[in-house]
Order: C-alpha cells, then structure tokens, then sequence
C-alpha cells in the first residue's frame, strides 16, 4: 500500500516542484521578456482595461490613458510627459522615478500608489485623487500648492487626498 502511494504521490511533487521553481524564475524575470507582448502598445490607450500591466522603462509621452482601468500597473522609470491620464484608475500602481511632467491627472485615482522619485512638475491634478500615495515631501509640496476640485468617483478632494496642511 506504501509502494503505491509513494507511486502516486511521488510525480505529484516533482511536479509541484518544478511549479515552484518556474513560478520563482517568472517572478525574477524582467517585464519585458515575460512575453508581456500580447497587448499592442499605442499612443491611443483611451478607456482600456490594463489591470496589473508592466510599462517598465517605457517611452509613453503623449500617450492617452485617459479613463483607462490601470489599476495594480507598474509604471518604473518610466516617462509619461504631456501624457493623458484624465479619468484613470491608476489604484495601487507603482510608478517609481517617472516622470508625469505636464501630464493631464484631472479626476485620476491615485489611491494607494507608491510614487517615489516621480516627478509631477507642471503636471494638471484638478479632482486627481492621491489618498494614502507614497509621495516624495518635495513633490508634495509642489502638488499642495496646485491642488484644486474633487476626484467626481471617490468624492474627495485633490487638497485632502495629498494631507496638505493650512
């Protein structure tokens, strides 16, 4: 009974193994050679659905991702001047040291980001929701002073979400 249950179960384990492994050389693989190549990349990205995509050292000025559900995306390194942002869902992104100068991030949900070493200089946040974002002081600051309007999904405003203070 042992021999046919070592028999059994024993291909079950490598396989689970090899699973492991292959699951932890993924993980360790960069984002573009995952094979991320299934969606075609344009300048026009209005309103689409890129939950958890990888824009990792991307080129994506001017793009538009206006009302675009970009919820859970990486955006590293990555540079978005005079890109459209108007109206998405950018929850729980990661977008370390990019560069949203003179982007549009009117009435963007920026809820939960991590947005260190990023740069929002001369960039448009009217009604841009930034509510627990991780954001460098100085950035902030720069924000703080230009914060205007409310974010019309989640009702609060631009002003409360960075803890701008009097």
């Amino acid at each position: 009974m042992w021999n046919q249950l070592i028999a059994f179960v024993g291909p079950l384990i490598s396989l689970c193994t090899i699973g492991f492994f292959a699951s932890i050389a993924l993980a360790i693989t960069p984002p573009e050679i995952r094979g991320q190549g299934d969606l075609p990349i344009s300048p026009d990205m209005h309103g689409r659905d890129l939950n958890n995509y990888e824009f990792v050292k991307s080129d994506l000025r001017g793009f538009d991702f206006s009302d675009a559900d970009l919820r859970g995306a990486v955006f590293n390194n990555s540079q978005l001047q005079q890109a459209n942002l108007h109206g998405a869902d950018l929850e729980d992104v990661v977008a370390f040291a990019s560069i949203f100068e003179g982007a549009n991030l009117t009435d963007a949900n920026f809820t939960n980001c991590l947005l260190m070493e990023s740069n929002f200089n001369d960039a448009q946040i009217a009604g841009a929701d930034f509510t627990n974002a991780v954001i460098d002081k100085s950035q902030q600051k720069n924000l703080c002073m230009r914060a205007e309007g409310t974010n019309s999904q989640t009702g609060i405003s631009t002003y409360e979400s960075l803890a701008c203070s009097g």
